[in-house]
Parts: C-alpha cells; structure tokens; sequence
C-alpha cells in the first residue's frame, strides 16, 4: 500500500504542514481581559452571604425579633381607672385569743390528777393535787412557833396589865394622901390665925405639904410615862405578833398551793404530768386556752412591715359573707423574710371558728383610690415589672413598652407610667415569649 499511495501520503504531509502553521499564527493572537466582578465574583457572593447573616445575628441580640403567638395561648387585659383599694391577702390560722400557763406554785409529787387533757374548766376547778411532806413538816413547825409566841404575847400583856394597875394604885393613895395633907395645912393656918398652933407646928405642916406635892407630880408624870410605854411596848408586841401570824398564815396557805386549781376558765389544752412524778415549784405542766374569743395569727412579707400597725382594719369572707377584723399585735422580728401578725374579731364571728381552722385574711392598708390599673399576671415576674406588650389599635401585634409599678393588691396592679386607660396589654403567657420586641398575635 505504500507503494500504490505515495501521492496521497505527500498531499497528507502538506495538509498537517498547512494545519500546523496555521495553528501557530492563532497562537500568537491576545485573549481579551476578565472584568473585577468576573474574576472575583465567588468572593463577593461570598462575603455579601456572610454580611446579610452577621445583620441577622445583630438584629436578633439586640431583640428587635418578633414572635408568633396564638391569642388562645395568651391573657389580654384592659387597662382602667379603677378603685384601687391597697390590702395585703394572706392566710390566717385561728387561735384562742389568750393562752394560759399553767404552772405548780410548790413543788411536790402529784398525788392525784383531777381534770383529763381537753376538759373545760371554771376558774378555780381542780386540775391536780400534789403532795410534799417537808412542806407540811415547815407548816407545823410554824404553827408551833406562832402558838409560842401568841401565848408570850399574853403573858406579856398580863404582867403590864397588872403593873398598869399597880402604878395607878400608888397614884390613887397619893393624890388621898395629897389632898388629906392640904386640908391639914389649910387647918393649921386657921389654928394659926387662932393662936391654938404655933409657926413651927405650921412651918412643920407646910413642908411637909410641899413635899408630898412634888412627890404626887413626880409619881403622876411616871405614870403617864409608864402608860406611854406600855402603850410602844403593846405596839410593838402586836406588830411582831401580826407578822408571825402572817408567815403562819402564809406557810399553811403553801398547803393551798399544792391544789393546782385553773386561773382562769377556758379549755385544757395538754397537761404534762403522770402520777408520782416530782414536780417543782414554778414549772409549767399545762396550757390552758381561753375559748371565749378567738383570733388569726398570720405571716406576711417584710415588704409591708412599715405599714401594717396596731387598729388596722382586715376582714374574712366566708360562705359571701364579711367578717370584720382588726390588727391587735404586730410582731417586728422578721424570719424567713416574714413578720407575725395577730387579729381579732370586731363583732360577729363566724359560726364554724375552730382551733386550727384557716381562713383567707384581707388586711387593709389605706383607704381605696382612683388609680390607673391592671390584673395581676405572670408578667411580673419575668419583666420584674419594668415592661409589658401592649397591644396596638388593631390588636393583631403587642409592642415591648416600658412601665412603672406602684403599689400593688392580691388582684391588681397600679400604673403610674407607660399606660392610659383604654390600652390592652398581655399580662399572662411571658414564660414563652423570651426577650422579643413584638408579637405577632395570630
């Protein structure tokens, strides 16, 4: 075949020539530029992705974000001006309105136990009877010494008596003999004045006259001496004899102590001892309640403790009716960031008032206002009261508003800033919501 085509593999030869050449000359033609946005426009997709996402990350941490939400999920409320009536709810537990110890005046062993724990009793009802032999060996050990002195007393009183008798006796016999010796002297001036008597004689009866004079003064002022005296001396006598009746009376009335009687009349409530136990003196074995009255003890918050006080008015509501209270004592001690307040009934009571019972208390702490108000709501608790959603006039979107807080109730809260009357705002449901601006309300 080579042979018969030495033609053809010429001709094939100058067409490679031919094709070569002519590839050389387009060779060595210039291509035309890229453009910027043709060379990199990968990396400008790229970055203009990343800026539109770093937007959206922005835009979402400063909570420009809007949340869709179903208003069945959600509680929307109206704001009024209302009466605001500015009260405190908590519970009360009833308790007798006094509580009595009950205490042993004198130690001893309880001989005998009366009264059984729950019995009411009457003021001066035996509750228990102790026994104490030392004490009743004291008592008989007084009453002999106050036997003593008693009888010394009127041994006493008999020898001054007879004394007294004594000395007026003398003093009778010198006033006899006093007055016999003055009319002695008054005759023997007139014998004198006779010539029958000479001056001595007269001189004799004179002196002597006088001398009898001062000696009845002397017995007489002894005499009122003596009384006044005697008179001390009885005073005395009956001073320390009153004072040992009194201890004797005293230590027999220990003997009365050991009947543990009821101070006043009221329930027993629990009693601490068993028979045979020794029992000292002043220990407490007992309570007893006063059931004539009662009141509620309840706890509320430090945040009120500077305004709740003695003579407050409170109430209870029981089966629709209400039930007047007033604040009778304020405990200031705070524990566990509560204080204790005790109230008692003004007037009627309820007829179902038990020991232990609970009732819902109301106690009121100013006179009711004109307010700007709403509902309580959990969106307290996660705004910290600082904002709400308020709804807009069509009420299909609720922007974050900034508010505040006043004073607050059990149902409402007051408005002082940040709402009117009129506006809607979502009070409940903000546990879902996170930190968005808007709500989209579906």
């Amino acid at each position: 075949m080579d042979k018969l085509d030495p033609e053809n593999r010429n001709l094939n030869q100058g067409t490679n020539n031919s094709f070569h050449e002519s590839r050389d000359s387009s060779m060595d033609k210039k291509l035309p530029k890229k453009s910027f946005l043709q060379k990199y426009k990968f990396h400008l997709l790229g970055a203009t992705i990343f800026l539109f996402f770093l937007i959206y990350v922005l835009f979402s941490v400063s909570g420009g974000r809007k949340l869709r939400v179903d208003n069945e999920k959600i509680s929307i409320a109206d704001v009024t001006e209302d009466k605001f009536l500015d009260y405190v709810d908590a519970e009360g537990i009833v308790h007798p309105i006094l509580t009595i110890k009950l205490n042993a005046m004198e130690s001893g062993m309880v001989q005998q136990i009366v009264a059984e724990e729950g019995a009411m009793l009457n003021k001066g009802d035996t509750v228990l009877v102790l026994q104490n032999p030392e004490l009743e060996r004291v008592i008989e050990e007084q009453q002999d010494e106050w036997e003593k002195q008693r009888i010394l007393y009127e041994e006493k009183k008999v020898e001054m008596e007879q004394k007294s008798i004594l000395l007026r006796q003398q003093t009778l016999q010198a006033r006899y003999e006093l007055n016999r010796l003055e009319k002695d002297f008054e005759l023997g001036q007139e014998e004198f004045a006779m010539g029958v008597k000479s001056k001595a004689q007269l001189d004799v009866q004179k002196e002597e006259y006088n001398y009898k004079t001062k000696s009845t003064a002397l017995q007489l002022e002894g005499l009122r001496h003596d009384s006044a005296a005697t008179r001390l001396r009885r005073e005395l006598m009956d001073n320390d004899l009153e004072r040992a009746r009194k201890s004797t009376a005293h230590v027999r009335g220990r003997m009365d102590n050991l009947v543990v009687r009821a101070p006043i009349s009221g329930q027993l409530s629990f009693l601490n001892v068993t028979l045979g136990q020794r029992v000292g003196q002043t220990e407490n074995i007992g309570e007893i309640k006063v059931m004539d009255n009662f009141k509620l003890n309840t706890r509320l918050s430090e945040y009120y403790i500077d305004r709740v006080m003695v003579g407050l008015p409170a109430s209870v509501t029981y089966q629709g009716k209400k039930y007047p209270l007033k604040v009778s004592k304020v405990i200031p001690e705070v524990k566990d960031r509560q204080f204790e307040v005790d109230l008692v009934f003004v007037g009627e009571q309820p007829d179902n008032v038990r020991i232990g019972k609970s009732f819902r208390v109301q106690v009121e702490l100013g006179q009711p206002e004109t307010a700007v108000v709403i509902p309580r709501g959990d969106f307290f608790q996660t705004t910290g009261g600082q904002w709400i959603y308020k709804l807009n006039k069509s009420g299909d979107r609720a922007i974050r508003t900034p508010i505040t807080i006043g004073r607050q109730n059990p149902t409402q809260y007051e408005i002082l800033s940040g709402l009117a009357p009129g506006d809607k705002v979502v009070v409940n449901g903000y546990a879902n919501f996170g930190d968005v601006e808007e709500l989209v309300i579906k």
